[in-house]
């Protein structure tokens, strides 16, 4: 259905653009030329240029609504992706250790009992 209405829209977005071209502009552009006893007129042919103009810009506009819509519902998601949300680390979850919450406190006092500091003296500034 959609590949349908793509070739529709394009069929109908060249035409728009020759019936455009097919004009006469004020600067003589790429109007057709004829003599005006032909079948048609000048002011027929301005008329019926500018109608063709009209429907046709219409349809288009038209049809490039119905197949965003399209479009939109056809690739609508329909649920969220989680494959890509971050994992938790193994260390993280594992527990705590018994005891102190803090695991490095029992380094920092075994550290601090080997400083003269521990042993009430004062150290030196560097």
């Amino acid at each position: 259905m959609f590949t349908f209405l793509l070739v529709v829209q394009a069929i109908i977005a060249a035409l728009l653009v020759a019936v455009i071209l097919m004009q006469k502009s004020e600067g003589g552009g790429l109007g057709v030329g004829g003599s005006p006893a032909g079948l048609m007129s000048a002011r027929g042919a301005a008329d019926f240029l500018t109608r063709s103009t009209t429907v046709l810009a219409t349809i288009f506009v038209t049809l490039s609504i119905v197949m965003a819509v399209i479009a939109s519902v056809r690739h609508a998601p329909s649920d969220i992706d989680t494959s890509l949300v971050k994992q938790a680390p193994a260390t993280q979850n594992a527990p705590a250790p018994a005891g102190n919450a803090d695991p490095l406190a029992g380094v920092a006092s075994n550290a601090a009992s080997s400083t003269p500091a521990a042993n009430g003296a004062v150290p030196l500034a560097n």
